[in-house]
């Protein structure tokens, strides 16, 4: 047997490297390309030394950036794989302790998310020779245990290499989870600094060219049947259409299925933009954060399509939203998902499902829906657009006259506002002009607060593969590294990131890295001094606004956090500016205007910090979502939120 004297760490790099994944794209047409772009790293004693003369000695292709903050630079890596539908992922390399553990909110993103992202902390000595290293964090009980133990809980597979020659067994474990579409994920495997160093005599085999196939795994015909039956039998079909549907590059595969039999289908955070919202049988976003048709619509469906989605309660509205009458189908390479709301399951790729699933349909004698579940359709359709537009046109004249989307026990956080503020633009008009006026191909990002609320129920995605939202987890800090990765994946296109000021106030390092390295991103920030959703949710179950508002506090009274001084009007173009971005300062509808089309023009990132009202962003329509209100209290408000929850449970579903 050939083999080769290298380090761990060169041994890694080399093995990286080398490689490849196979696929087949929407097209039809078989794909072959490196599986890793590249590397984020941020260094530390922890990998500055051993890891990086792996690179410095074996890096060929691989691209590698400076990160600014480690959770930021691993959502940046998970945004970029995710755009790509999972046929390329990032490493990202950390020092041990404080820089690992700012991983981990990334790693659990990418998990929730079913999104390959490879981590590689440092890790303290495997000899504990010096031990406690620089940021060790030490258990008496048990001195194996590190701050690389906390990925255990949020990674699909775990791996640390205390002996040089583990590396080969790791990483080919750690390629079999990321390849996998039914139990994709993030990866943590650490190696200890000292290993990081320590010499084997590699097998050359294992450096050669490997190519990871991502499997189209086939329906069995008995599946494909059932399934077929149960759509047949259908008065009031609904599909949905989940991430899985663009993942599995299954977009015109679900398009055709759908005008084959004239079934209409909504879309989750993940699959929104798989079709374009103009598909005559689009009924747009399903469930907490969907549109008003497509909740009205699934109310009294018969059949439940489920195409590659996890059925989160944002989905399925705390199982509410669907009768418990209702038959599923359910598409997905993962048993586990496909045994969701008490489904038939068909464990397969959604493009080789719903093709055999057709053909046996046809075998039974073909089905159409009829012509008044198409008339059903059209008028709920018809409805929406209309609201929509006036969404998009919403105004502030004068207290009298405004009526807020969002009516609440909280209303004069709207005129507090304005007086702190000076600005009267409402959330859902600024976010329709930006809609309505970038080019069509732009990618939306958004993850938290509610925008993402907004942006599924009323953005329209004209371009499939545009609609970016990260809600398998909603990690707020996403949205501006999360822009930053679909730059890197798709560097022709505009990037434009939606974000709150509560999410940019925790996270948005790699706005510096955009302009170290020359990738132009938009961040649309939405400033309403608030974390908005949530005071919306706190004050529509009968609870006092408490830590919600973003209020100086008065000196002399309590630090109860219902702070009632005036908003804080921070000054997020300044901050921007301060980093090398191009920024505007927005307060009304021409400011937009001028700012958005100016923004355009530039080559460096840019950053709209609009001051949007409070309570100005969209309501939830047809939906409910359960949370834990208080069974006893001594506030009639409270008392009748909670009657509310138990009158919902009693239609929902069990399991």
């Amino acid at each position: 047997m050939e083999t080769v004297r290298l380090t761990t760490s060169q041994a890694c790099i080399r093995f990286l490297e080398n490689q490849y994944v196979s696929y087949i794209d929407m097209d039809g047409k078989e794909v072959e390309q490196k599986f890793i772009r590249g590397i984020f790293m941020i260094p530390g004693h922890g990998n500055c030394v051993g890891y990086c003369n792996g690179i410095e000695q074996e890096i060929k292709d691989m691209e590698v950036y400076q990160g600014k903050n480690e959770q930021g630079m691993a959502l940046a890596a998970v945004a970029f794989s995710r755009q790509l539908r999972r046929k390329q992922a990032f490493v990202c390399t950390s020092s041990v302790g404080p820089g690992a553990c700012n991983m981990i909110t990334a790693a659990a993103t990418a998990t929730a998310n079913n999104i390959p992202v490879l981590l590689m902390p440092g890790d303290v000595y495997a000899s504990r020779q010096p031990d406690p290293v620089l940021q060790q964090m030490e258990q008496p009980q048990n001195l194996t245990i590190s701050a690389h133990d906390s990925f255990q809980a949020v990674v699909k597979y775990w791996g640390r290499v205390n002996r040089p020659e583990q590396i080969m067994t790791d990483m080919i474990s750690a390629f079999r989870v990321m390849t996998d579409p039914g139990n994709c994920g993030a990866v943590a495997v650490s190696i200890p600094q000292d290993v990081q160093g320590e010499a084997y005599d590699y097998p050359v085999d294992f450096f050669k060219k490997r190519v990871w196939n991502i499997e189209r795994r086939p329906a069995t015909k008995k599946a494909a049947k059932k399934a077929a039956e149960i759509i047949k039998s259908a008065k009031k079909p609904l599909l949905i259409c989940g991430g899985g549907v663009r993942y599995a590059e299954a977009h015109k595969v679900f398009r055709a299925f759908a005008e084959k039999f004239g079934i209409a289908f909504g879309e989750t955070q993940a699959g929104k933009s798989a079709i374009e919202w103009t598909h005559p049988l689009s009924l747009g976003g399903l469930g907490i954060t969907g549109t008003e048709c497509a909740n009205a619509f699934a109310h009294d469906c018969d059949v439940v399509i489920g195409v590659g989605t996890r059925y989160t309660d944002f989905t399925t509205a705390s199982k509410w939203l669907y009768d418990t009458s209702a038959k599923f189908v359910n598409i997905n390479p993962s048993e586990f998902q496909c045994l969701k709301m008490d489904a038939y399951p068909v464990v397969a790729d959604a493009n080789e499902a719903l093709t055999a699933i057709s053909a046996e349909i046809d075998a039974l004698g073909g089905y159409h829906t009829s012509d008044e579940y198409a008339a059903e359709v059209k008028r709920l359709q018809d409805a929406w657009w209309a609201d929509v537009d006036r969404m998009d046109h919403t105004e502030y004249v004068d207290a009298e006259s405004y009526v807020p989307e969002i009516q609440d026990a909280n209303r004069r956080a709207v005129e507090h506002y304005i007086e702190s503020i000076g600005s009267k633009l409402t959330q859902t008009a600024a976010l329709g002009y930006i809609n309505t006026h970038i080019a069509p191909d732009s990618i939306c990002v958004g993850a938290a607060g509610s925008l993402p609320g907004d942006l599924q129920a009323l953005w329209r995605a004209p371009v499939p593969n545009t609609y970016h939202c990260e809600y398998g987890y909603s990690c707020m800090g996403y949205e501006v590294a999360g822009a930053y990765g679909c730059k890197i994946a798709c560097p022709d296109q505009e990037v434009y990131a939606m974000c709150g000021d509560g999410s940019f106030d925790m996270l948005h390092s790699e706005l510096i890295a955009s302009i170290q390295y020359g990738y132009k991103i938009n961040v649309c920030l939405f400033d309403n001094a608030a974390y908005g959703c949530i005071n919306n949710l706190q004050v529509g179950q009968g609870n006092k606004s408490r830590t919600t508002e973003k209020n100086m506090h008065i000196p002399g009274t309590p630090y109860d956090g219902c702070d009632l001084g005036p908003a804080m009007n921070i000054d997020y173009a300044g901050v921007a500016e301060a980093y090398g971005c191009k920024a505007y300062r927005v307060k009304t509808m021409e400011e937009l205007a001028a700012a958005l089309e100016d923004s355009k023009k530039q080559t460096v990132s840019t950053l709209i910090d609009m001051k949007v009202l409070p309570k100005s962003m969209s309501k939830e329509w047809e939906a409910w979502w359960r949370v834990g209100v208080a069974s006893v209290s001594e506030k009639p408000e409270v008392q009748e939120a909670y009657k509310k929850l138990q009158d919902h449970l009693y239609e929902a579903r069990h399991y």
